[in-house]
């Protein structure tokens, strides 16, 4: 009996999909190792006869495979046989190959952070942040840059103003990163929409970090009051200015009937001590988990047998069946 794909599945190699059965020694392919991509060599490709696989049914497609090919699971590896009603590890094929920028923490980063979650907009695979003020928009696009190393750069636009009923000039900021979007979902919580963003804890990290998110959310939904020695931060999402609150070790109320409700910041606010540095990963998982629907018997019909494919492979012994993970028995 076999251990891999039948010879049609696809397999994801670095230089794109290829049939299970033209991969050869020397192949790089990605894996997953924990819940980053990452690459690993085909050392070895053995081809073996055999009548009877398994259509294993994900919630993404279907891949036929050995019955005795290994799917990691969350109990840990299963043969592909018996993982129905299960999940198993999985990863957006079609998001294997795209740039992944390194992204640094600091002020830069803070205030990239902090300005997209009170003005920004974060898309399927760009950032874009558009505003009235020339200055702003410069300062942001600095950010993004300086903390990621992706150029960015200031666009004249107009918008509509629904109170002045006409279009405004304004200035738009915009780059095409799926990575850097999936990163700013995940910093709040999955959802990046300013009414159910969570506070993005990964500000966190140092004094700095923070500093700059809150000069970058200022920038985008705050004030100076007239009278008064600090800053005001002015927002309808209550539960991201609860946890903000803490963080700076001010009071908070929230308003009433519905209405955006607004946290003072003092410009004295790291003399209380309530900040305490808290460690999370800055880039973001690129793995999860997909539920198998059903595992269904496949013989092989007439005089043809299945050719399975199983690889030998360094310095990872795993690979991906079009984003299924996946490895041969120990």
């Amino acid at each position: 009996m076999g251990y891999g794909p039948t010879s049609k599945m696809l397999v994801n190699l670095v230089d794109g999909c290829a049939q299970a059965k033209n991969v050869v020694p020397g192949s790089a392919m990605w894996t997953l190792d924990g819940d980053r991509t990452v690459q690993t060599t085909v050392v070895d490709v053995t081809a073996v006869k055999g009548r009877q696989a398994v259509d294993v049914v994900t919630d993404h497609m279907t891949f036929t495979a050995s019955p005795d090919l290994l799917l990691l699971t969350p109990d840990g590896w299963a043969r592909a046989a018996d993982v129905a009603g299960t999940a198993v590890a999985w990863t957006h094929a079609k998001k294997l190959c795209r740039e992944r920028p390194t992204i640094r923490p600091g002020y830069e980063f803070g205030y990239f952070v902090g300005a997209t979650c009170a003005d920004g907009t974060v898309y399927k695979n760009y950032v874009s942040l558009i505003v009235n003020e020339e200055a702003f928009a410069a300062r942001y696009a600095a950010a993004l840059t300086a903390c990621t190393g992706l150029p960015a750069r200031l666009e004249a636009v107009t918008r509509p103003s629904g109170y002045l009923k006409r279009d405004l000039p304004g200035f738009r900021v915009r780059v095409v990163s799926s990575y850097l979007a999936d990163a700013l979902r995940h910093y709040v919580g999955g959802d990046a929409h300013h009414m159910r963003q969570r506070f993005p804890r990964v500000v966190l990290r140092d004094i700095d970090t923070f500093k700059g998110f809150l000069d970058g959310y200022v920038d985008g939904d705050g004030f100076t009051p007239k009278h008064g020695w600090g800053r005001m931060i002015a927002s309808a999402n209550v539960q991201f200015l609860v946890e903000l609150a803490q963080v700076i070790g001010a009071r908070f109320t929230p308003a009433k009937r519905g209405l955006a409700s607004q946290l003072y910041v003092s410009n004295r606010w790291t003399d209380r001590g309530t900040f305490h540095p808290e460690h999370h990963p800055l880039d973001p998982p690129e793995s999860s988990w997909v539920k198998v629907q059903e595992v269904r018997p496949r013989p092989a019909l007439g005089a043809k047998p299945f050719t399975f494919y199983s690889y030998r492979l360094a310095p990872h012994p795993t690979f991906l069946v079009n984003g299924h993970l996946a490895r041969e028995p120990w």
